[in-house]
Formats: C-alpha cells, structure tokens, sequence
C-alpha cells in the first residue's frame, strides 16, 4: 500500500504516536524471560490459588504430542512419556514433585523449577509412582484437569482419567475433584512482570494499527490490504497471533461481521475501519486492541455530526465499563453498567459481551465481562475481578446501515485491575483516526 496523507487529531497524536510506550523499542525476539516468571507464578501465586479453591493438592497428567493445555505452565512440556506434576500443601508447607521419564528428568531437575523431580524408568509408570507416593500424604482433596466450563482446566483424558484412578484406587479417588477454581484463582491473575510485558506489547499493537491506517488510499486499499501490512510488521519483529491467523487482524470497513477474516472489500470515502488486532509475545503473553478510523468524504474536514456522535458514545460506554471495573465486583455488573449507557444513548442492542480476560489466550481465563443482557449467564460472568487481573473491554454502539445490515463501534483497550480500580496498559484512543479521500 502506497503511504496516504492521514489527519490525526491532536488526542490521537498523543496517545499513539508520541507516546513513550510506543515509541519503545522492545526486542521480543530476545531471550524469553518466561521460565522465571513461571517459577515465580508458581511458587507465589499457586498457593494462594490453592486456598482459594479449597484444594490440599493439584495433579497434572502430561505426555508428549496431545498435552495438557497447563503444561508449559506447569514445567511438563518437553513430556515424552507420560509424566505426573504434583503440587500439594502440607504440614503448612507448599511442596512440588515431578514424576518424570528418565529421558527428561535430568534437564527438569537442572531447571531448577519444582522441590524435586523423581525419574521413572522407561519400564515403569508415572501415574502408578505418583499414586504411591500420594497415598500415604493423606491428602483431602486433589484437584485434576477436568472442567466443563474452562477448556484450559480440560486438559486430562479419559484414558489418563482411568489409569489414575485404577491406580489410586476407590478411597483416594473420591478424594478428586475438578481443577476449575483453581485453575481460575491462579491463571487469572499476572505477576507486576507480566503486566509490563503486556503493556509494552500492547503499545506495539496499538502503533502498528495507526501506522497501518496511514497506507490506505481510499477507492483503491482493500481491507485485506491493510491486513497484510499488519502481518508483515509482525514478521519483521518476530512475535506470532494473538488468535486464529485467518482473523487476525479482522480489518472491516463494511457492516458488522463478528469474528472473521478480513475481505478484498475497497475502502470508501464514509467507511468506518474497525481494525481487531492481537499480538503474541515471547510466545506467550498477548494483547487484543481494537482501534478505529474514519475515512472523510470529500470536501470533509471532521466526521459528520452523526458519526461523531456514535463515537462520542462508544467512549461513554467505555468509561462507564472502566470505572466500574473494581477488586469484588462481577463481571455481570460491569457488563450492566455498559448496557445502562447503551440504552440511553440510542444505540442498538449489542449481542458481544462487554469484555473478557487476556493474557495466555485472547479469550484467557478469568471473569467474563458479560452477561447482563442473556437470558443464560456463564459463570465466569458471576465471578469477581481481582487485583492482577488483566482485561480487553469494549465501548460499544451500533447503529443501522442504509441497507439494513449493522455496524458497532467497539473501541477496545486493556486494563489490569489494581487495589482501587482498573488502570489503562495504554492511554485510550480518544478520537477517531481520519483518512483524507482526495
């Protein structure tokens, strides 16, 4: 795409060009700085996640090509055979043992990441060594990656399910229970190091968008276009997707279609640009950014009066979300507070949830910002924010096309939940970006 003269206002200068955060320069090809945060996460955070949930102990099941989705947070990625991650609190004492194959135990011991790792022979069994071990610890209640909520907390088989239990036998099996709370306390909550990971990240993201919109030619860029020059700011600094590749970016510049690709639709004098735009760094943590533009028709300076309203409002929705977002409310109640603004504001009903987790995924682990309108809620939308805790969020309003169809403003950013409130990874964007025609 050839570069097109861009009218940015002087908020939008601010906050995306000049900002010192994106201006940084972050290497993320370097070395990852993942395995001590991982020691950190576990030795820290897991305990607390522990007691939270009401468990005396957690056990992983991993093996090598269809793993647990919790390995690399656990340690058992590299599993071949089949390997057991036990972590248990005892005599007021947080303890963790691996029961790993020969061939790698000696590389998970060198790591320095569990209180001890016990090879198991090519000849032997992981779970029937674990079971043996877990028996005479007299543990109450062992939590196990099963849940019917959270596909993170899914991760142990049928098989694997079968082969412990018939190793535990019946006493100490109907001492297992779902790892879905657990899971919850602990992934839903980042270290102070990874936040500022996610917020260097964040900045990237957000600056790439704007430098992407400065290459449209309007009646001649196609969304796809725009796309493209997103994936190659990504090659050239060796970070990968924040979701699916074929949607990410969803660039659209036409009525809404959700999550999708982005199309050889041209851009047009009038088009409002959502660019949907997520990055994954260090291979591990990752943002999700929307940012929007507005392409003036000739003889426009500004965006017409009912443009700038729908803007105007989706920011409204944005901060009521913001300063609803404490330590102890649901994500249910901000939610509501959006959809307070949405039916007063005029807008039409929006069928996306406010907001949600991120952080490992895009959609992470944690409360869900939602809710308030479904007749059926999901109980991440019941469970309260936290300190630590990172979201994406949406202001919102949609609006009826000439033709019928809809288009939603959703401008989205991302916040970590502190002691107080919710503080931005980024300043907001604040106006719209404009994009000449002639």
């Amino acid at each position: 795409m050839a570069k097109h003269k861009l009218l940015l206002s002087l908020a939008i200068i601010a906050t995306c060009f000049f900002s010192p955060l994106a201006s940084a320069s972050q290497d993320f090809k370097g070395p990852s700085p993942w395995p001590e945060i991982r020691k950190a996460r576990i030795n820290q955070l897991l305990p607390a996640a522990m007691t939270r949930a009401g468990m005396d102990a957690w056990l992983v099941i991993c093996r090598e090509n269809n793993n647990d989705p919790l390995a690399a947070h656990v340690g058992c990625e590299n599993a071949g055979q089949t390997a057991v991650f036990l972590f248990y609190r005892k005599d007021s004492a947080f303890h963790t043992v691996a029961f790993s194959p020969l061939g790698e135990a000696k590389a998970l011991s060198e790591q320095g990441l569990l209180q001890q790792v016990i090879p198991v022979e090519r000849s032997g069994s992981a779970i029937e060594q674990a079971a043996a071990f877990i028996k005479p610890l007299d543990l109450g209640s062992i939590a196990i990656n099963t849940s019917p909520t959270n596909a993170q907390a899914d991760g142990l088989s049928h098989t694997q399910y079968q082969a412990l239990t018939q190793a535990l036998g019946p006493l100490m099996s109907n001492r297992l229970t779902s790892a879905t709370d657990l899971v919850f306390h602990w992934l839903s909550v980042k270290l102070p190091e990874e936040v500022a990971i996610m917020r260097q990240a964040a900045a990237l993201t957000a600056q790439w968008q704007i430098e992407a919109y400065q290459q449209v030619i309007p009646g001649v860029t196609t969304d796809a276009d725009v796309a493209r020059f997103l994936k190659q700011k990504m090659a050239q600094a060796g970070v990968s997707d924040a979701w699916a590749p074929d949607q990410n970016p969803n660039v659209n510049s036409g009525a809404d279609r959700g999550h999708a690709h982005p199309t050889n639709k041209i851009i047009q004098p009038g088009d409002v640009i959502q660019t949907d735009f997520g990055i994954r760094v260090f291979d591990r943590w990752v943002t999700d950014i929307q940012r929007f533009a507005y392409v003036l028709k000739p003889g426009e300076t500004q965006p017409p009066e009912h443009i700038a309203n729908y803007w105007t409002q989706a920011k409204r929705g944005r901060e009521a979300a913001f300063d609803a977002m404490k330590p102890g409310v649901r994500g249910i109640d901000v939610d509501a507070a959006q959809r307070a603004v949405l039916a007063s504001n005029g807008s039409i009903p929006v069928m996306w949830s406010t907001g949600h987790p991120v952080g490992y995924e895009a959609h992470d682990t944690g409360p869900n910002l939602g809710g308030a309108r479904a007749v059926s809620v999901r109980p991440a939308a019941t469970k309260q924010l936290a300190t630590g805790m990172t979201f994406a969020f949406d202001g919102f309003y949609s609006w009826h096309l000439d033709d019928g169809q809809t288009k939603t403003i959703s401008v989205e950013e991302m916040v970590v939940i502190n002691d107080t409130g919710a503080e931005y990874l980024i300043p907001p964007q604040q106006a719209l970006v404009l994009i000449r025609a002639d």
